[in-house]
């Protein structure tokens, strides 16, 4: 539980500060995006190669360096005085999103099958729902000592999960299983990531059709492919490409990627347009309470996910949580963009998540051997962190190719980008019903 705490103190630190990291430090919404954008891309790039080192006896020295990095970062954030420093502070920080793999294999070796089960779904819930709690949180620090102040307490959360796994995270029971890292993989998709990402956040400025835009796209799409060849020709790769031939593998990952970046794409809308006085003009507290449903929803339906399932049968669980997304950003971008809708839009999908998110790592565990839980898992938080970087970086195209050239985006902007994010869960949903096999998914257990 303390590396979901720190997932939740690094979450928390992102979306509701945009505006205010762009209005302290002199620079564009868009810029300052990055500061959210790049922990998100470090923690996909960094999952596997983290689960690849703590896959044995080191588990419990990897926790350890990990969140010393991590603590490293929020100082760092803490005293920037530019955006870039910012920047790379956050950049260490996102080291802290790729620690969860580790922990699903230490609950799978030091639990019994049915607490493990249970301890995964929560594990994977705690980021996702903590955040609707720690953006508040967040958003009265800033609003009592300013954005250094909020990463001074982050740091603090950090350093306390860094002694917490010191005094009590045991050593993992089974011998290492794998002895190389997969540098150049890693390189190779953080570049290619790395490059579509800038081609969203400078695409308009630099023109769509420029040769700087295509350029880089062709630069994205080669880097990719080559990790692509280079992974399935790998030993020991950065992360399993042959695991997607389990229907349950490939169902969880697909998925993970397209509702992982309409979750991001909804979330960093929707804080900024409550705060910006082209939106709703709210205070940053407000854009923080309005993730509370959110929070609540994707923790409490869990608990109802097994009573779900005996009505819609298995297979139909998981696209049922996806069209709960797109519920809740269709009402906010079709309905007009009012503050209550903005609070039964979070809640909608915070119920829709709370169905997928929690099921889907069970998918993964009960699909692949025990030595390779490690290894599947960080496939997903490649491919799930990587579907939240794109959400980032497309939540500020969107706006600004909906606004027009040159124009300060409003609301109109905001509420046809969550109209597009509502598509992209619907695709999910589409996604998720017609992968498994017609068999379906495992039963749920509560």
């Amino acid at each position: 539980m303390a590396v979901g705490l720190v997932v939740t103190v690094v979450s928390s630190l992102g979306a509701p500060l945009i505006p205010r990291i762009a209005q302290d430090f002199g620079a564009s919404i868009g810029t300052a995006q990055w500061s959210l954008t790049v922990t998100l891309l470090t923690g996909a790039v960094l999952a596997p190669l983290v689960g690849r080192i703590g896959d044995g006896p080191r588990r419990r020295e990897v926790l350890v360096a990990c969140l010393a990095i991590v603590t490293l970062g929020g100082v760092i954030a803490a005293l920037a005085g530019s955006i870039a420093v910012l920047i790379a502070g956050r950049t260490l920080q996102g080291l802290g999103l790729a620690m969860l793999p580790l922990t699903v294999a230490s609950a799978r070796d030091h639990l019994s099958p049915k607490r493990a089960a249970a301890t995964i779904a929560l594990l994977s819930i705690v980021g996702a729902s903590g955040v609707g709690i720690g953006y508040p949180l967040t958003a009265l620090i800033v609003d009592a000592g300013g954005v250094a102040a909020a990463f001074w307490v982050g740091t603090g959360l950090s350093a306390a999960a860094l002694a917490l796994t010191v005094l009590f995270v045991p050593r993992p029971l089974r011998p290492a299983q794998h002895s190389s890292l997969d540098v150049r993989g890693a390189t190779l998709v953080g570049g290619g990531v790395l490059a579509l990402l800038l081609v969203l956040e400078r695409g308009g400025a630099w023109g769509w059709a420029s040769g700087q835009t295509l350029g880089m796209l062709a630069a994205s799409a080669i880097l990719l492919a080559w990790w692509t060849l280079h992974e399935l020709r790998t030993v020991e790769p950065l992360v399993e490409l042959r695991l997607l031939r389990r229907r349950a593998v490939m169902t969880a990952n697909a998925v993970g990627f397209v509702l992982g970046a309409a979750v991001y794409l909804a979330i960093s809308l929707m804080t900024q347009v409550v705060q910006l006085p082209s939106g709703l003009n709210q205070s940053i507290l407000v854009a923080g309470l309005t993730l509370g449903p959110l929070s609540a929803g994707s923790f409490l339906t869990p608990r109802l996910a097994p009573l779900i399932g005996r009505r819609t049968g298995a297979r139909g669980l998981i696209p049922l949580g996806a069209l709960g997304v797109a519920a809740g950003m269709a009402l906010f971008g079709l309905a007009g963009g009012t503050l209550w809708e903005a609070f039964v839009s979070m809640g909608l999908m915070g119920i829709g998540l709370g169905l997928t998110l929690g099921a889907m790592p069970g998918l993964i565990v009960g699909a692949v051997p025990q030595d390779e839980t490690s290894s599947a898992m960080s496939f997903y938080q490649v491919t799930r962190y990587v579907g939240f970087a794109l959400g980032s970086g497309l939540a500020v195209t969107l706006v600004n190719a909906f606004a027009g050239a040159g124009k300060t985006p409003g609301g109109d902007a905001y509420e046809a980008a969550f109209v597009v994010g509502a598509g992209m869960a619907v695709a999910a949903a589409l996604i998720a019903w017609v992968l498994p096999e017609r068999r379906g998914a495992p039963a749920l257990r509560a």
